[in-house]
């Protein structure tokens, strides 16, 4: 046994918790994981069956843990978990896996896949079966401050253009504010409008806010390659920026796993309660409206859906703001059959959209068929969202299949039509 494979099996036999040996003795194997999958339900293909994605866990849960396992393993009816198989299931456990929670929520006997999922990265991350894009992703996050490498000059010269571009200050290091402002390196990079969005709503509301020119980036590689060690160090900065300028909230951005991170995840990787609230840009931007601060000007009249991102919705429970801000400002909504915690993942949360192998991206633009049938079965041109992540990846799919779909960002559009 290789070094680093043996380092890998050990780490899967620590994160095997009480919950994770529940899951496995109470599976019924009756499939309903698989039909709320889109990898299996867009390719068919039993491998993408959730539960069946953890059988290497499974396998060293049974030989480790239970006595009939122990006895196969003894007398050969066990093979131990090798690097080939590891490496064989690196695509189940990362392409084929965005960790959406859907196969979660329609167990019938309760089983938390995605839980068992993000245990079992943690071994193959030590063993070294991980995509390189995550891995390079993960390597500029915590060596540069964010996975596409950008430095604070970078960003700093994007907000002066935003400054440029609404008049209004951009605050920045700000002690004391009501918000710190967490941004995703895609905000940054592929929608700085979403930053000119916040600073219009903020203006309007009368809300400080400010950014940390050392903290912010919200986007956890660490979660999504599966490494606890690097998620609390990616945390911690955030912590430590919002405790050092004495904010009273940070505001996570539209960035589906930055939320999960700091909002759920993240006391537990620091080991102590945070000092601030942790709030959701949707769930800031319905209070405002339940205040009647989100006066609109006008209404979009284009008949649209919504897409619903899993880290936020599903997983995240954001799930009273997104309907009632869309019909804020749009005239024509159309709520579509599986909306909310039942809505499909666009195909590359959990890291996915960052794997750029052919493969991947071949699997990702399959699975994206069934956000298709939902925009076709809608009769609709346009869709809205509120991730940048699943914009991303929505707008490959819409290229792939030649769409003719517009996508836009719900802040954005709620800034476009607000009351002047």
């Amino acid at each position: 046994m290789s070094a680093s494979l043996e380092k890998g099996i050990h780490a899967l036999k620590e994160v095997i918790d009480a919950p994770i040996a529940s899951y496995f003795e109470s599976c019924v194997h009756c499939g309903l994981c698989a039909e709320a999958c889109l990898f299996y339900t867009e390719t068919g293909d039993p491998k993408y069956t959730p539960i069946h994605k953890l059988e290497p866990l499974r396998r060293v849960y049974e030989q480790e843990y239970t006595l009939l396992g122990r006895l196969k393993k003894v007398v050969g009816l066990s093979k131990p978990v090798t690097d080939a198989e590891l490496d064989q299931w690196q695509e189940l456990v990362y392409d084929s896996c965005t960790m959406c929670g859907r196969c979660s929520l329609v167990c019938p006997v309760g089983n938390d896949i995605v839980y068992m999922v993000r245990k079992f990265r943690e071994g193959m991350a030590v063993s070294g079966h991980v995509p390189d894009g995550i891995r390079s992703a993960t390597k500029r996050t915590v060596e540069l401050g964010g996975p596409m490498g950008l430095k604070w000059p970078a960003v700093a010269n994007v907000l002066k253009h935003v400054e440029e571009n609404t008049g209004l200050k951009i605050p920045v290091d700000q002690a004391g504010a009501d918000y710190l402002v967490l941004l995703s390196s895609m905000e940054i990079v592929n929608y700085p409008e979403y930053i000119e969005a916040l600073a219009k709503i903020f203006h309007k509301a009368g809300i400080s806010f400010t950014l940390a020119s050392d903290a912010y980036e919200a986007t956890n590689a660490g979660i999504q390659i599966g490494s606890s060690d690097l998620a609390k160090v990616i945390v911690s900065r955030i912590v430590d920026a919002a405790e050092k300028l004495k904010v009273k909230n940070v505001l996570s951005p539209e960035c589906g796993h930055a939320y999960m991170a700091i909002r759920w995840e993240g006391p537990n990787l620091v080991g102590r309660p945070f000092g601030f609230n942790v709030v959701h840009v949707l769930e800031l931007l319905d209070e405002l409206r339940l205040k009647g601060v989100l006066k609109m000007k006008d209404k979009l009249k284009d008949p649209l859906i919504l897409h619903d991102p899993c880290q936020i919705v599903r997983r995240g429970g954001v799930l009273q703001a997104p309907e009632p801000l869309i019909q804020q400002v749009a005239e024509n909504y159309i709520p579509i059959a599986d909306k909310q915690k039942l809505n499909w993942c666009c195909g590359g949360g959990g890291g996915a959209s960052a794997i750029h192998t052919e493969e991947a991206e071949a699997l990702r633009a399959k699975a994206f068929k069934i956000k298709k049938r939902q925009i076709e079965e809608a009769g609709v041109d346009t869709m809205v969202t509120f991730c940048a992540n699943c914009r991303i990846t929505i707008e490959e799919g819409f290229d792939h299949y030649e769409m003719n779909t517009k996508l836009l960002g719900l802040t954005e559009l709620l800034a476009e039509h607000l009351e002047d």
